[in-house]
């Protein structure tokens, strides 16, 4: 029996023992609620993408386990179609997105948002998405759920993604409470996340699964320790903007932001070891500054438009908060050099500088981690090994008392009253 075939089959006899009734009602929605119980149904399983052209028209077409919603918006600069589903669980292949037909250039997916999943197409050439249909299929029950991306001229493409509404609800602003505990606060940054998936290896894995995994270790290294107060802007395969990123940070006051990535260059697979970049406008080498520019836009692939959170500095107050800020991450990287040195491999130029968007808090002590290069066997072993990991995620924790240790007063800096706040983000 095909590995397809076994897979829908393990969904559909899952779901009869939980008792759900997978493809009832062509407009159920992933999450919807049994109102006799009070419980939620399970998401879609989704088991195959397939990509088809025929007559200039290019379909896209997911096997699930039962019937959802789905809706399709196309935007420029780069060109891309965003379907927005309800939320699915994605038992793909790693090489399913890296599929090339037609129009159709790649394409991402995973959770956008609680509740939510996104297709994320990019465009070989300006094109706007047809029919949406859904259909069961009678030998096995399961779900085709087709979208049709048509050729367009760009006049035709641009009107298109004007007249698209891209901003779905609100994204809901948990209210942090006060707290009592006056431990330093540590927000440990997980990067990319659902259709966002990072960098990734010539294995198929990918990027924001492995620093997902090393960020729950330093979590678990940070709290085995009681000394800190540790929480994630991520905690599980989401998407967050990065802007988003920096505002959970600043809501909760957070002492320390650490942001954790795995960089990738496929053309130097020689080239291995840690980097720890701090933020400033001014990139210490082009390379610095193209890997912030990339990492920038992680946004703009994930199908949302970029929000640059903190802006420029308005006035003198600012501009002292700001350089204090800096001067706390700068001696963090530092101390983070001295204690990681002796457990992994640094790159040749360890501390550097760059506009990373997640670095600009102006009162949050903030690093961006690139652990290793995907792109080196060496490396990329070492980031799946466990052993490694609890190594390094060691060797943070010292840095981090280090830091903690060596300052006259645990207090933030503070940002003036003039300063403007972050707005809550729409994806």
């Amino acid at each position: 029996m095909p590995r397809r075939a076994r897979l829908l089959r393990s969904v559909l006899l899952a779901l009869a023992c939980a008792g759900a009734s997978p493809f009832a009602g062509t407009g159920a929605r992933a999450q919807d609620t049994d109102k006799a119980h009070g419980t939620a149904s399970p998401a879609a399983v989704a088991i195959a993408a397939d990509l088809a052209t025929s007559n200039g028209t290019t379909k896209l077409t997911l096997t699930l386990s039962k019937a959802i919603e789905a809706k399709a918006f196309v935007m420029e600069r780069p060109d891309r179609a965003v379907i927005d589903l309800a939320e699915v669980n994605f038992q793909l292949g790693p090489e399913t997105g890296r599929k090339r037909d037609g129009v159709v250039a790649s394409f991402r997916y995973g959770l956008f948002a609680p509740g939510r999943s996104r297709i994320v197409v990019d465009l070989a050439q300006p094109a706007t998405v047809g029919r949406i249909e859904t259909v069961t299929r009678p030998r096995d029950g399961a779900v085709l759920l087709s979208i049709e991306f048509q050729r367009s001229d760009r006049e035709g493409f641009r009107r298109a993604s004007v007249a698209s509404d891209p901003a779905p609800a609100q994204r809901k602003v948990a209210t942090i409470p006060e707290s009592t505990d006056a431990r330093p606060l540590i927000m440990v940054d997980a990067g990319h996340g659902g259709t966002d998936p990072g960098a990734i290896a010539a294995t198929g894995a990918f990027e924001k699964d492995i620093v997902f995994g090393f960020a729950q270790a330093l979590v678990s290294q940070l709290e085995a320790g009681g000394r800190y107060r540790v929480r994630m802007t991520r905690d599980r395969d989401v998407f967050v903007p990065l802007s988003e990123r920096v505002r959970l940070a600043r809501d909760a006051k957070a002492d320390l932001f650490v942001s954790i990535h795995a960089d990738s260059i496929s053309s130097a697979p020689q080239v291995r070891g840690a980097t720890i970049y701090t933020g400033s406008e001014k990139a210490t080498d082009a390379e610095s500054a193209k890997l912030a520019e990339r990492e920038n836009r992680a946004d703009a692939a994930a199908g949302t438009e970029s929000n640059e959170g903190p802006g420029h500095v308005a006035d003198i107050l600012q501009e002292l908060t700001l350089r204090e800020t800096r001067t706390f991450s700068s001696g963090f990287a530092k101390r983070l050099m001295t204690h990681l040195g002796p457990v992994m491999e640094m790159s040749a130029k360890p501390h550097r500088e760059a506009g990373f968007q997640v670095l600009r808090s102006p009162d949050v002590p903030s690093v961006l981690v690139e652990l290793g290069y995907l792109s080196s066997k060496h490396d990329l072993d070492l980031l799946q090994s466990e052993g490694w990991r609890a190594e390094v995620t060691g060797g943070m924790a010292k840095a981090i008392d280090a830091f903690f240790g060596s300052r006259t007063s645990l207090t933030r800096p503070q940002p003036p009253r003039r300063s403007a706040a972050i707005a809550p983000v729409s994806p």
